[in-house]
């Protein structure tokens, strides 16, 4: 009776295997990839990027926690993505969560993109450079309730900071 509880059990988990991150197959089967308007060959992200910008834009992945600089950054500026330059956070949106990586109460307007992330077994939001689709972290509910209350929870090596007054790159 044990064996077959243990069976029954351990083919409930395996069928519960979500494809929710999976892209949308075409017709022939391949998987359907956004357009961007900066596209490039992974060889040539490589070329490009850190190896460590290169692990989180590209293969979103995620910093250790009070490894970046910017997380301390209070100069006025504004940030903008490792990969392609396109501006996504203004520091007067910036705050200290606590968290250990540079966060936001909300993104220049249009230049991320929302997805849903079900990696570590349940959803969260995922933010993405909206020109070059890398990723840049995380949207939780925690943030300032005086402003937004969404804490954009942001790996400070995906971003790039211009000081007030430089010119952009």
């Amino acid at each position: 009776m044990k064996k077959l509880m243990l069976l029954f059990v351990a083919a409930s988990l395996l069928s519960c295997k979500g494809n929710a991150q999976k892209a949308p197959e075409d017709e022939a089967g391949k998987k359907e990839q956004k357009e961007y308007a900066v596209m490039k060959t992974e060889e040539e992200w490589k070329k490009e990027l850190t190896s460590k910008e290169f692990y989180v834009l590209r293969k979103a992945g995620t910093e250790r926690p009070f490894t970046s600089e910017l997380n301390e950054n209070k100069k006025e500026g504004t940030y903008v993505c490792a990969g392609c330059g396109t501006p996504l956070y203004e520091s007067e949106h910036k705050f200290d969560s606590g968290t250990g990586w540079p966060s936001f109460d909300r993104a220049v307007e249009g230049n991320i993109e929302f997805d849903v992330d079900y990696k570590i077994g349940y959803a969260r939001t995922e933010l993405k450079c909206n020109t070059c689709g890398g990723h840049l972290g995380h949207m939780f509910d925690d943030g300032p309730r005086e402003t937004t209350g969404k804490r954009h929870c942001i790996n400070g090596i995906a971003l790039n900071f211009i000081p007030e007054g430089d010119e952009k790159q």
